[in-house]
């Protein structure tokens, strides 16, 4: 079966809260003409993505070509979730176009490539490209080189583990996006734009294309339709990792916070805040009550940086508040966590 025949498949990766489900929602309420489906991972137990995205369901990517699999990557769940998910959406009765594969935030794409070529996918299914978000804000800042300093930084030294992730995501890319450019304005855009060419250069891989982008709109038609069949050019797309088949993630944790219902959003956003200072925690997102309103507020958070909107009414649905937060391993303390969160 030639690869035109089969059905392309787009890996969205980068790093946690780079802004990839703002992206396919984008994807979605743009579908030129195609009927999508959408795999979506979670490091965490609890699952908020998928949730976001089923809200966004229609005729073109209907509820139930959404599939969300959580509690880890699924670049090391290959046998038991991603290839049963995948078969599962290329038997549904109207069969996807195009399918969206949403990585987790801590994820290496490149595993995940080496799973296409499983006998039982590999003539039905192609890698149509590796679409790698990066935050140019916090690129710019250096936010996943840890402690090393400015100069190690410009010498492309990022061997910490978000270091080794961030690396792992560029090097795999087809195309590089840079996201929330409104917020690193020109000089950051420029600033995360050298580093990305520094590391693209580094690995070999020649010039990729590198695309600013506010509020995960981009022309589909840039994006989709690469023809990149990456799972026949693995050896372009250097890792860490090479060898292995998946990748631990002892250096990364995830909990869930059950939070009473809240009266001061500002109060709550000043606690994540001060849990990206104090704690080093790296994400939190989730769902709040809010005393007197009578819809969830969808809270996300990307270090220091808090977004918190009401999305829905809670309905029928229990008034409960769940936070998922992700940090490296050492820095994850539930009892000190939940007494910032909650007092």
């Amino acid at each position: 079966m030639s690869d035109l025949s089969k059905i392309p498949v787009t890996v969205i990766t980068g790093f946690l809260g780079s802004g990839k489900t703002t992206l396919i929602r984008h994807l979605m309420q743009n579908p030129q003409g195609k009927r999508l489906a959408v795999l979506v991972n979670e490091f965490g137990t609890m699952g908020v993505d998928g949730e976001i995205l089923k809200s966004c369901a229609d005729e073109n990517c209907p509820v139930e070509n959404i599939v969300e699999l959580a509690n880890g990557c699924i670049c090391c769940t290959v046998a038991d979730e991603f290839i049963p998910t995948i078969e599962a959406l290329l038997a549904l009765p109207n069969r996807p176009d195009h399918i969206l594969i949403e990585t987790s935030g801590l994820a290496l794409p490149k595993p995940l490539l080496k799973a296409f070529d499983w006998p039982a996918i590999r003539s039905l299914i192609t890698v149509d490209g590796v679409i790698t978000l990066a935050d140019a804000e916090a690129v710019a800042a250096g936010h996943f080189a840890g402690e090393l300093t400015a100069a190690q930084i410009a010498a492309g030294e990022h061997d910490t583990p978000l270091g080794e992730v961030f690396e792992d995501q560029i090097a795999c890319a087809d195309i590089v996006l840079l996201t929330k450019a409104d917020l690193a304005g020109e000089a950051g855009i420029a600033a995360a734009r050298a580093v990305i060419e520094f590391e693209v250069t580094e690995k070999g891989r020649g010039r990729l294309p590198i695309l600013a982008m506010t509020e995960g709109v981009i022309d589909p038609r840039v994006i989709l339709g690469l023809h990149a069949a990456a799972e026949n050019d693995l050896a372009a797309r250097p890792s860490h990792h090479e060898g292995e088949d998946g990748h631990e993630h002892d250096d990364f944790n995830s909990i869930v916070i059950d939070l009473p219902e809240i009266a001061d959003p500002a109060a709550l956003t000043a606690a994540i805040q001060r849990l990206a200072r104090e704690m080093n925690i790296l994400r939190v997102k989730g769902y709040v009550a809010v005393k007197g309103k009578p819809m969830r507020m969808l809270v996300q958070a990307v270090g220091e940086r808090v977004r918190a909107q009401y999305d829905r009414p809670w309905g029928s649905n229990p008034r409960a508040s769940h936070l998922v937060l992700i940090a490296e391993h050492a820095d994850i303390d539930p009892v000190a966590i939940r007494t910032v969160l909650v007092g």
